[in-house]
């Protein structure tokens, strides 16, 4: 380990079980000397094992609904109650579409369920944001990190109306972090990640063959959650102190990628 998170406090959310990458993330965080809250709605909480990430990492938790200002204030307020100052560095990695549970097609959406995915994936990183900079609860040269996919800047038909709300939620990072920036010297990024074999993302129809195919597109095939996790605590750490506002790329290259000579081969397109 580096130390690189010594002394620092922090809030991870959206930690449901071991194959989440927020849980990867905590993992790290904790081998890096970093002090942290953990939180997640509490419907999530019931459903996943965050308590066993608690005790292995000498963590608290606080339970809060992030689509809900007044659970959001709740949080910020209580962690630096719990860690003994402001904040240094925050993970948003929540994202849910019922219209991908219900399998809706993009063109036939419920648009019902879209401002509910809308809301809990895009607008409760603003809400959180918003909340952070009305406290003050962020030290000047903190670091937030939210999780995104590529389907924000290309078609990928499975992902239906999520693609439309991870585009929202890059865009909330760039102009967010351009106040936030300009104000207290918050550094505000999303992580573009690979196909990952989450729970989430085992829930996306077809994820199995489209996992196997960016794996082979990509030069150095897809980057687990572990090795997300990495990059995530670099950008939480001060090596990063200049990067903010952008979307970064940890994909293994898929994204630099335009055919790779393997699909070439599976589809008998090259002798």
């Amino acid at each position: 380990m580096y130390n690189l998170l010594k002394g620092k406090r922090g809030i991870i959310t959206g930690a449901l079980d071991q194959n989440s990458i927020a849980w990867k993330v905590a993992e790290k965080a904790h081998e890096e000397g970093a002090e942290f809250v953990l939180t997640n709605a509490p419907i999530a909480m019931r459903m996943g094992e965050i308590n066993a990430l608690a005790e292995k990492t000498g963590s608290q938790i606080v339970p809060a609904d992030a689509t809900n200002v007044d659970e959001l204030t709740n949080l910020f307020t209580q962690s630096q109650e719990i860690l003994g100052g402001k904040i240094d560095f925050v993970l948003h990695s929540i994202g849910m579409s019922v219209n991908i549970r219900k399998k809706i097609p993009y063109t036939e959406l419920n648009y019902d369920y879209y401002q509910k995915g809308i809301d809990v994936s895009a607008l409760s990183f603003h809400k959180m944001l918003a909340v952070a900079k009305k406290l003050d609860a962020i030290n000047e040269g903190g670091s937030v990190v939210a999780l995104t996919y590529m389907a924000a800047q290309r078609t990928y038909p499975f992902y239906t109306d999520m693609a439309d709300i991870k585009a929202m939620l890059e865009s909330i990072a760039r102009s967010f972090g351009y106040h936030y920036g300009l104000e207290k010297k918050v550094r505000i990024n999303t992580v573009s990640q690979s196909p990952t074999k989450t729970t989430a993302g085992a829930g996306i129809k077809g994820f199995g063959d489209f996992y196997d195919y960016a794996n082979a597109i990509a030069p150095l095939g897809n980057a687990d959650a572990e090795s997300c996790a990495d990059y995530c605590i670099t950008l939480f750490s001060d090596l990063t102190r200049m990067v903010t506002m952008q979307n970064l790329f940890h994909d293994g290259g898929y994204s630099s990628t335009g055919v790779s000579d393997i699909v070439m081969q599976k589809m008998g397109l090259e002798e």
